[in-house]
């Protein structure tokens, strides 16, 4: 295996960790516009704007994983088909949530409703993202997938 081929298989462990951290960055968005208290009306329009990108962004990189990544684990490591199905349940779980919180938006839910639905989205994303990371992080440094990480991996 030559150094191109091993920093590409690398780069994937890269390429998560990078995705996991601008969905951090830009729920922390959500978060700071929620706390910050604004008029009802200005924060429903910001909240709009940064659901839509947030909600788009996390549903993006989930299905990406669904179609591309998890295959392609499953097929390398079936030892860890146990642990795909867990994170695609995740997934599920998290759109339902994503859902709710749109609605929320839409139908201009208070402050608080919204807080609700944001630091529920949150809690379960970090948890999958830290289970994701611990069980297929050493996995994706061996991985042989050639693909377009944007495919893989969602539009981040």
């Amino acid at each position: 295996m030559g150094g191109g081929e091993t920093d590409r298989l690398i780069a994937w462990t890269d390429e998560l960790r990078g995705v996991h951290t601008r969905l951090r960055r830009t729920l922390s968005v959500v978060q700071d516009a929620l706390a910050a208290g604004e008029p009802a009306q200005a924060a429903s329009r910001d909240l709009l704007l940064y659901c839509h990108g947030f909600c788009t962004a996390l549903t993006g990189h989930h299905e990406g994983e669904d179609r591309e990544l998890f295959p392609a684990i499953a097929a390398a490591h079936p030892e860890l088909r146990d642990t795909l199905a867990q994170l695609t349940h995740d997934h599920t779980m998290i759109a339902h949530l994503i859902g709710g919180l749109q609605s929320a938006v839409d139908a201009a839910a208070t402050q608080e409703e919204l807080e609700r639905h944001v630091e529920g989205i949150a809690a379960i994303m970090e948890n999958h993202f830290r289970y994701e990371e611990r069980r297929l992080l050493t996995v994706l440094e061996t991985l042989a997938l050639d693909a377009d990480p944007e495919r893989v991996l969602g539009p981040l």
